[in-house]
């Protein structure tokens, strides 16, 4: 069952072309994220679906309703803000009140509601607080309690962790990936960090020039680059320079570093290698299943968990990562070692 599904989407603004006839539908109860870089159209499709913005052509669909060119507020979309948008005037009962009293219900009824979003959002006894007395975190949770005590159908959410520092935006996308898995809400989510996307989607659709370069779960578009812009947007890669020596029968003879081995597939030259950093190994020490060449260590760069190793292999410079409890403390810049893959650990982009 869809809640949302979005046929041939396309939004100009005079030229420019912002959005490019996609298509995607959501599963119900689903946590879609769509991520790309500044400009892509990530965020102009988000305010379509939420009908702040009319789309030049195509249809959007909650359920089984064209919604297309429907106002916002008969959507039954609950939209949280950049920004988050929270009155500044208003205390935090007042805030998530709001909504509800603009709909006239009752007082009684109001008092229930907001008291469940507050409970929803860990925010029980912050009722008479105002903005100015709150951290980022709890206005962020302010924004969602708002939304969320209309009890909307789909939640939609543009860049909520922009504005917070790394701590808290890990500890609030952990949050509100639970939040929504208790809630069961159907969740678009849009931002341009890899990171939440990754931690928090059941699936993610990768955007680029207003087109749609890959959906998938975050396995799939980590693992399974179906492009170069993904491969190269999605973690780090390693553009591997591999010589096509021949190919037939579901078998490509491939060298690297004038080392010969076999892919599957048949290619010709058009194609590109990605190798990601965790799959390139410094010094293995079981070389039967690798391809080993020798390379130098350029840069070694300590990022706490991690360790970084840039190093370089005929003058190509391809990059490592190992976890620090790794013994490979011993290593410095400048020495020399031997690196190695594993074949099937390749992917193989036909761009």
């Amino acid at each position: 069952m869809f809640d949302v599904q979005i046929n041939k989407l396309t939004k100009k603004f005079e030229d420019n072309v912002a959005v490019n006839g996609i298509d995607f539908k959501i599963n119900s109860g689903e946590f879609f994220s769509i991520l790309g870089p500044s400009g892509c159209g990530k965020t102009t499709t988000l305010r379509m679906i939420a009908g702040f913005v009319m789309p030049t052509a195509g249809e959007i669909f909650i359920g089984n309703n064209d919604i297309t060119f429907q106002a916002p507020e008969k959507r039954n979309i609950g939209f949280v803000f950049q920004n988050y948008a929270i009155f500044p005037h208003m205390n935090v009962f007042e805030n998530i009140s709001f909504g509800l009293k603009m709909r006239n219900i009752d007082q009684k009824q109001i008092n229930e509601k907001v008291k469940i979003a507050l409970e929803q959002v860990n925010l029980i006894g912050y009722e008479t607080r105002y903005q100015r007395e709150l951290s980022g975190g709890e206005q962020q949770r302010v924004a969602l309690a708002r939304v969320l005590v209309t009890e909307p159908q789909i939640l939609l959410l543009d860049e909520p962790l922009s504005a917070l520092d790394k701590k808290l935006r890990e500890e609030m996308k952990i949050w509100i990936k639970e939040l929504q898995k208790k809630l069961k809400i159907t969740t678009v989510y849009v931002t341009h960090d890899q990171s939440e996307a990754l931690t928090m989607s059941d699936r993610i659709a990768i955007m680029n020039k207003g087109n749609i370069s890959q959906i998938g779960t975050p396995d799939d578009i980590y693992e399974k680059p179906q492009n170069t812009f993904v491969a190269d947007f999605i973690g780090t890669s390693n553009f591997i320079n591999l010589k096509l020596i021949n190919s037939s029968s579901g078998k490509s003879k491939v060298s690297f570093s004038d080392i010969e081995f076999e892919i599957d597939g048949d290619f010709n030259d058009n194609f590109k290698c990605i190798l990601r950093p965790e799959h390139l190994f410094i010094n293995p020490t079981n070389k039967s299943e690798l391809v080993s060449v020798n390379a130098r260590i350029k840069i070694i760069s300590y990022q706490g968990s991690l360790i970084k190793y840039i190093v370089e292999v005929n003058e190509q410079t391809l990059t490592a990562e190992f976890s620090n409890s790794m013994n490979l403390n011993r290593l410095k810049e400048g020495d020399n070692v031997t690196v190695g893959f594993n074949p099937n650990s390749l992917v193989i982009i036909k761009d």
